[in-house]
């Protein structure tokens, strides 16, 4: 089967998962288990997806899937399509915590993958430093330690 059923009829699975998807888009951060996690990347990548696309019929289906939360949509269209524009998929990324006490479910932190952090640190880098003559020296120690493969000898028969 293409998803997980997470002990729950349809309703109950598709409301939850809406409702999961919600809190990821709105606070950018939950921790849940990891099955529920790994269902919930589904709909949000899903999600931020029709805002990178914008028409009308992707935002319809997007309120459709969140319970007509306008705020929730917006954002989607607004601000994370806007972030995610150079990114093709893999807007989430999943972060393995320790084991729940009750019932030992792994718990994970579901969050979005943050795009904008990334450009400034691009600008901020230094210039890599020149090599040095002794930094070569050593790399050509180095091949001519390396003994050569000898060729096996089959025998003729």
């Amino acid at each position: 089967m293409a998803y997980r059923k997470l002990g729950r009829d349809n309703k109950h699975r598709r409301s939850m998962l809406a409702t999961l998807t919600k809190q990821v888009v709105n606070n950018e951060s939950i921790t849940t288990t990891d099955t529920r996690a790994k269902e919930v990347r589904k709909a949000v990548d899903k999600m931020i997806t029709y805002g990178k696309k914008g028409d009308l019929v992707s935002r319809r289906k997007a309120l459709a899937f969140l319970h007509n939360d306008t705020e929730t949509v917006n954002k989607i269209f607004n601000d994370l399509a806007k972030r995610y524009e150079n990114r093709n998929g893999g807007y989430t990324q999943i972060l393995k915590l320790a084991e729940r006490r009750g019932d030992n479910a792994l718990m994970v932190v579901l969050r979005l993958v943050e795009e904008a952090k990334k450009e400034e640190k691009k600008e901020e880098k230094k210039p890599a430093k020149k090599e040095t003559k002794k930094a070569e020296v050593k790399e050509d120690k180095k091949e001519e330690k390396k003994p050569a493969k000898k060729a096996t000898k089959k025998a003729d028969k």
